[in-house]
């Protein structure tokens, strides 16, 4: 199997494919350094961003036959000034995602800057997110 992702992909509609394919190239624009891997038992895609020491997994992209997500595992501490991410109504603790359905046209400015937010959350020490957390309650 020469390309794992594609094979991946190849199961889910062409208009998901599509969405799929364009969140890469987002991710891709976004975080160049940024290593992707089939994550088949999650059935995603998931990024890592290269820290200092070793990579850090900070985003996804999880196809579903009606809709796909991109996600982010620390967008509970990331700036949404649009307030755009979901998650918190489901009280996820620390990932939130945004949901397109397979007609959707992708906002791929705002798709880089939030998946530049992901990135620069995922690289601050937990303690950097606790403060923030703490500043944020107040």
């Amino acid at each position: 199997m020469d390309d794992p992702i594609g094979f991946f992909l190849a199961g889910y509609p062409d208009r998901i494919v599509r969405l799929a394919t364009q969140l890469r190239a987002i991710i891709r624009r976004a975080t160049p350094d940024a290593v992707e891997r089939l994550r088949s038992g999650w059935a995603l895609l998931g990024y890592d961003i290269p820290l200092a020491r070793g990579k850090r997994y900070f985003a996804f992209i999880a196809p579903e036959r009606h809709h796909i997500h991109l996600g982010f595992e620390y967008g509970a501490w990331m700036d949404d000034p649009e307030a755009a991410l979901e998650g918190a109504h489901l009280k996820l603790k620390k990932v939130r995602y945004l949901t397109f359905e397979p007609r959707a046209t992708l906002d791929a400015r705002g798709l880089v800057k939030l998946t530049r937010e992901a990135a620069r959350v995922a690289g601050m020490s937990r303690a950097d997110r606790l403060a923030r957390t703490l500043d944020a309650t107040g």
